[in-house]
């Protein structure tokens, strides 16, 4: 099989976090990032991510009650391999679990997680979501090693973390750009051949998004920051239509 054989549709993921990042700024409701979810499904976001911190910097735990019931698009419940996020999940039951690192000073994630090492606890923490229903995803680096950790404790998917290449390109460092998406591509196409969906997402605009756009194996693109400020300036639905576009072109570019 080439890689060819199984492109198929990209889908765009919304991530509305930084919505709520300027509500908590200020404090009071607004602006709302549920308003924000509900008009990114209308604009045609195939999901929604938003990531329930420990310290609730952002989104808060009404607005995944209110996500839960507003969407009718899947949603992607990002947050840390904790105890009390374990029960929230099992409580709300989303579509997808995406776990990621979490680190109380950082300012957003700022690498994957660790698998490899902790597989035994991950496998553990991994199985009731996975029987609640819940496509379990991982946020990992474009790493080998733990791609095939990935693979062993029972995820379904792994999200591929574009920052450092999104970083290369955006400070005009196209040598380690270049080397880091040949990483990443590396890793889609082992994640596939074991069997995991591949994502990929973190720092991606619409400069940098068409590289990974042609990956084939990348099925679903998680992108909001970017996005978020785009909306000041044009409005959501047209910030994500242009997104959309470039996605799609790279998509048709790549098996052309």
């Amino acid at each position: 099989m080439t890689a060819t054989d199984f492109v198929g549709p990209l889908r765009l993921g919304v991530n509305i976090d930084h919505v709520a990042t300027v509500r908590n700024a200020r404090g009071g409701a607004v602006p709302d990032p549920v308003r924000a979810a509900v008009l990114a499904q209308s604009a045609g976001a195939d999901g929604i991510t938003a990531h329930l911190r420990e310290d609730r910097r952002h989104i808060r735990d009404a607005d995944i009650e209110a996500l839960v019931e507003a969407l009718h698009i899947p949603l992607n419940f990002e947050m840390a391999a904790t105890a009390e996020m374990q029960t929230i999940a099992l409580r709300h039951r989303p579509h997808a679990v995406c776990i990621v690192p979490e680190r109380r000073e950082e300012r957003t994630t700022e690498g994957g997680l660790e698998v490899a090492g902790d597989q035994n606890r991950l496998a553990d923490y991994i199985a009731p979501l996975a029987d609640a229903g819940c496509r379990v995803s991982l946020f990992i680096a474009a790493d080998a090693v733990q791609v095939e950790a990935a693979a062993s404790v029972g995820a379904a998917v792994v999200e591929l973390h574009t920052g450092a290449y999104c970083d290369f390109h955006d400070e005009g460092q196209f040598a380690e750009r270049d080397a880091e998406l040949a990483r990443i591509a590396a890793a889609a196409t082992k994640a596939h051949a074991l069997g995991l969906e591949v994502h990929a997402g973190h720092g991606l605009s619409y400069d940098s998004v068409g590289p990974i756009a042609a990956l084939p194996e990348v099925v679903e693109l998680n992108i909001g920051h970017f996005l978020m400020g785009e909306a000041i300036f044009r409005g959501l639905p047209d910030a994500m239509a242009e997104m959309r576009r470039l996605m799609d072109a790279s998509r048709v570019k790549a098996v052309a």
